[in-house]
């Protein structure tokens, strides 16, 4: 399936793929990949990185701001055929081993069939493998103790921001006023008739209110350049996006 590849900041890029985002950073000859699409996405992601000049060779390391299947679905394979790190939060560490699955199930989506979109979104999530076995067999937290930057290339800084699962993280690139929002605030879905900043609707959460209010920690964040997990590039400043999000979530 084909991605398309935009250039957003220096050494920042987000890729639209199937209905989902992921973004790579790029520092001289290595990169960090920040989510990996579905697994009927890997085509179009190993072609992104080659479009940047990049091959998985040169991943330095996979940060994964949450591990439902249309964020994780390549991680495993770049860990088993290129031996490259799979990050991300701690809690959802076991999320991603496949521990266990907060994933919005098929009876909710049944429940929601009725509004415009879903069944529709439903079957491209089945034709770009949204129930295969995506599980990661070695995930691991973010190296380094603390908050700040991680050591890899464009220096991401994990933001705990958690409800759509327990361990969902955005990642601030500072530097660049890039926010990396996952799925913490979206631009757009197959789901949604909304256009610009939001949150998926309540069937993909694991905890809305704690979703709702992670927002707030997303609105701290000092940036101009939102690249979410769904939807186009957001320009202008987070804060505002995280807070307009917030109040249409009312």
């Amino acid at each position: 399936m084909r991605a398309t590849v935009r250039h957003v900041a220096d050494g920042t890029f987000l890729v639209h793929g199937t209905n989902t985002n992921w973004v790579i950073l790029t520092e001289g000859d290595a990169v960090t990949l920040i989510d990996t699409g579905y697994p009927g996405d890997r085509e179009g992601l190993l072609a992104s990185l080659a479009e940047v000049g990049s091959s998985p060779e040169a991943v330095t390391a996979v940060l994964i701001t949450h591990a439902h299947s249309d964020h994780l679905g390549s991680a495993e394979h770049l860990s088993a055929a290129y031996g490259t790190p799979v990050y991300t939060h701690e809690a959802e560490v076991p999320h991603a081993r496949r521990d266990f699955l907060h994933q919005v199930t098929v009876g909710q989506v049944l429940r929601n069939g009725w509004r415009p979109g879903v069944l529709p979104w439903a079957a491209h999530a089945l034709r770009s493998g949204g129930t295969a076995d995506v599980a990661v067999t070695a995930p691991e937290p973010f190296p380094g103790a603390g908050p700040g930057p991680l050591d890899l290339p464009g220096r991401p800084v994990p933001v705990h921001t958690p409800g759509h699962t327990a361990g969902h993280c955005a990642f601030h690139l500072p530097h660049t006023g890039v926010v990396v929002s996952g799925d913490a605030l979206v631009s757009g879905h197959p789901t949604s008739r909304t256009g610009g900043p939001q949150m998926l609707t309540d069937m993909f959460h694991h905890q809305r209110a704690t979703a709702v209010a992670s927002l707030d920690v997303l609105a701290e964040l000092d940036g101009d350049l939102l690249l979410p997990g769904h939807g186009p590039l957001h320009e202008g400043p987070v804060r505002d996006a995280a807070r307009l999000a917030r109040e249409r979530a009312q």
